[in-house]
């Protein structure tokens, strides 16, 4: 690059040569030089929440007095351009950092300096105009505003996972009411069980996934109580008494969430706990996907449902399709639960007033955020257009023995474990017809009717309606 497309900008360790055109500057400089870890730069999400903070900061300084109207107004429109999505190529620094998120702030900084400094018509690095930590970062520190930021980026997170959960919840709910007429066997220690129906299967992958949107939606409570204005270790040092309450109500205001002070900002400040708890509600939600997916890919392997094909499923073998979605949503779960082991281990390695490792806990709760975003689509999308094979299920459950279950009460356990005896004994296939010739159809319909199958409990009322339709045909 030549010396007439670069600027030059200093620090306490110097000077450094800039791009003339970037709106980065010397400590984003620093930074890139610095942590070159995962290819990675960190998430706009998280960007886009640390330009609403800056936002919050900014209005409340100029409604104080300690902004000039022109710069305040010049650095409220640059954060609004970040928070719509502009300079996205501005923020280079990889998500894997140290420093508590210092370079990812001063990144920021520079870059809301530096398109405000254009704004008002000068040229980028011109500090004397706007600065990005005199004017830009006044009255805060990395210590409030990285920690509140992330707490935003997580509320707009769950907020788009509870949607998710919920359109997955709805395709099977959808899938119990059409399916709930279809006779299946259930299973246990993937031996055949009692008697069920598909929709009843259906029914209960959706009551699982219903209380993980419940705790998804409850999990915001926690994300709405931030530590703004406690500047470095929560006790507001360098920020006004007036500056740290008024804050808050502005925070509210530019991100639309019910933002809360702490009530102990240092507590706020030190501990990460309240990341490991919404991760651990996301690590809940990963294993109910990862039972759930491998229930479908288990019906699929049965043929009791068909998953139609998205893709063909080998290199070498003509024809052959996976269940790919499942296995896909199966991975997203993993490393969501791996993701929070790496959340709980960063929480309990900060000390005394800070933690410093917050970056990778961005890194890696905004990570199990998206991921659970999509792998819901995903499924839902999959089990919208998944279809029953009633055929397979019944011949499944005619098949199976452990029929007999559901008449113990008709027959004593003795007489149904010698009707099962004299069924293997005589090599027969179909155990419903062998049970209507021994027990008479009108029972076993009765008994195997999915009404009856899945009331709770058996009804005492079958044995004698069917003695008394008896006596009257008699």
């Amino acid at each position: 690059m030549k010396e007439m497309d670069l600027r030059i900008e200093s620090d306490l360790l110097g000077e450094a040569r800039i791009p003339k055109d970037a709106y980065w500057g010397i400590h984003t400089f620093r930074a890139m030089a610095n942590f070159k870890f995962t290819g990675q730069p960190v998430s706009m999400q998280l960007v886009r929440a640390l330009a609403k903070v800056k936002k919050a900061c900014c209005e409340t300084n100029r409604e104080l007095g300690y902004l000039d109207q022109a710069v305040a107004d010049a650095i409220s429109i640059a954060c609004d351009e970040i928070i719509s999505g502009k300079f996205a190529d501005q923020f280079p620094v990889d998500a894997l950092q140290g420093g508590a998120g210092t370079s990812t702030n001063m990144n920021i900084n520079e870059v809301i300096a530096n398109r405000a400094l254009e704004l008002m018509g000068f040229e980028k690095g011109d500090y004397s105009r706007c600065h990005p930590l005199e004017q830009v970062n006044l009255h805060q520190s990395t210590n409030d505003v990285y920690p509140t930021a992330l707490k935003i980026a997580a509320i707009e997170g769950v907020r788009l996972l509870s949607d998710a959960i919920a359109s997955l919840q709805g395709e099977f709910q959808r899938k119990e009411k059409q399916w709930a007429s279809i006779l299946m066997v259930g299973r246990t220690e993937l031996q055949e069980a009692v008697p069920i129906t598909l929709g009843s299967q259906f029914s209960s992958f959706a009551d699982a996934v219903a209380r993980d949107r419940w705790r998804t939606f409850k999990c915001e409570e926690r994300l709405r109580v931030v530590n703004i204005g406690g500047t470095a270790v929560g006790t507001g040092l360098t920020a006004p008494r007036k500056y740290i309450f008024l804050v808050n109500e502005k925070l509210r205001q530019v991100s639309g969430y019910g933002i809360t002070r702490g009530e102990n900002v240092m507590a706020q400040t030190a501990n990460a706990d309240v990341f490991v708890e919404v991760s651990g509600i996301l690590s809940a939600y990963s294993s109910t996907l990862i039972k759930v997916c491998n229930d479908l890919r288990l019906l699929h392997f049965l043929k009791e449902i068909s998953i139609p094909p998205f893709q063909a499923g080998s290199s070498v073998m003509p024809g052959k399709v996976n269940p790919v979605i499942l296995e896909a949503v199966i991975s997203a779960g993993i490393q969501v639960e791996s993701n929070h082991t790496t959340i709980a281990n960063c929480a309990s390695r900060g000390t005394f007033q800070i933690n410093e490792f917050l970056p990778l806990v961005a890194m890696a709760l905004l990570q199990s955020l998206n991921l659970l975003i999509n792998a819901s689509k995903s499924l839902a999308m999959m089990v919208g257009v998944t279809e029953a094979n009633s055929q397979a299920c019944n011949n499944h459950a005619f098949e199976s023995t452990t029929l007999i279950t559901a008449f113990l009460p008709y027959t004593g356990y003795q007489k149904a474990e010698e009707l099962v005896f004299e069924f293997s004994r005589n090599g027969q296939k179909d155990f419903r017809t062998f049970l209507e010739d021994r027990l008479g159809a009108q029972l076993v319909n009765k008994v195997l009717s999915p009404a009856a199958l899945m009331s709770l409990g058996y009804k005492e009322s079958i044995e004698r309606e069917i003695k008394e339709q008896d006596a009257d045909n008699s």
